[in-house]
């Protein structure tokens, strides 16, 4: 099968979910949550990132991820992830009781396209305080992909990790799963980057992206959103409608997208200090807004 053909086919079987105007989402992925070692990316930012979803939750925001959430190819399982970052998982729990989270799988966690797997490992924990297992996210579903279908203008956003277009980490996702968890995840913790990776190489960006382009060409310009890549994108009005929101592990910031009041972002957190000194976490736009409807085509 094509990427064109896994792309088709993500798009057809996607969860389709109805917004308007006044809808709000924040769109996240490539989080990599991990054991909180030394090979734990999310770790560095792990301060910037609970408080921008603290803010998120405040504001009636819905979290969407995008995929790679869970580092599951580092990780045997979810547990230990769980432990290390009980605060966040909380914090999404009370998106996921409000009906206001919407998750996507990635290559780094396509183990949850298996519902009986989501299911084992993220319905209920156990609390060691009370020695009983308390409910986390039950009943949760992930999805391959998500559509955003506009009430009033029918406009659709097509939301995905976009590993769809990379055969290695979408047909051969064990194989590199293996490479990771065996070879590149020791050799990470004394600064070696893992090459399977296109976070890492920036050729096999190249190749995804184009890939991708080449679908959205071909299905009326249909606004497109994906992660994977870790490169934040965000279009002209008039081009080609890839977005990309870039991850949850850059350097001492994350990147996302927001979309609200009929318009998307392009928006970072960081740490930034004031003139006195002290430290504080801001959110920096960094393209946009820009209308939604600008990127709709006939």
């Amino acid at each position: 099968m094509s990427s064109q053909s896994r792309l088709d086919r993500a798009y057809k079987n996607a969860e389709r979910i109805l917004f308007d105007d006044t809808s709000k989402f924040i769109l996240f992925s490539d989080c990599h949550r991990g054991d909180n070692s030394f090979a734990d990316d999310f770790a560095n930012n792990r301060n910037i990132y609970f408080h921008a979803l603290t803010h998120y939750y405040k504001e009636g925001f819905t979290y969407c991820e995008l995929g790679d959430g869970d580092e599951l190819w580092e990780n045997l399982g979810f547990e230990t992830i769980f432990r290390a970052h009980q605060n966040v998982y909380e914090l999404l729990q009370l998106f996921y009781n409000e009906d206001r989270l919407a998750m996507i799988w990635g290559n780094h966690d396509m183990v949850y396209r298996n519902p009986k797997y989501v299911q084992r490992c993220l319905d209920s924990y156990f609390d060691h305080k009370t020695d009983k297992e308390v409910p986390l996210f039950p009943g949760i579903k992930y999805h391959e992909a998500i559509v955003l279908k506009h009430r009033d203008t029918d406009q659709e956003i097509f939301l995905l990790h976009g590993h769809q277009a990379d055969f290695m980490n979408y047909v051969g996702w064990r194989i590199n799963r293996f490479l990771v968890r065996v070879l590149w995840k020791p050799l990470q913790v004394v600064g070696i980057a893992d090459p399977t990776s296109p976070a890492k190489n920036y050729k096999e960006t190249i190749r995804v992206e184009r890939r991708i382009k080449k679908w959205i060409a071909n299905h009326k310009n249909r606004c497109t959103v994906i992660g994977h890549t870790h490169r934040p994108r965000f279009p002209e009005a008039g081009e080609l409608a890839l977005f990309n929101d870039g991850s949850c592990v850059h350097p001492r910031s994350i990147t996302g997208l927001e979309i609200e009041n009929g318009n998307i972002t392009l928006i970072k957190w960081q740490i930034s200090t004031t003139e006195d000194g002290v430290l504080k976490i801001i959110r920096v736009p960094l393209e946009g807004p820009q209308k939604l409807t600008d990127f709709i085509t006939e």
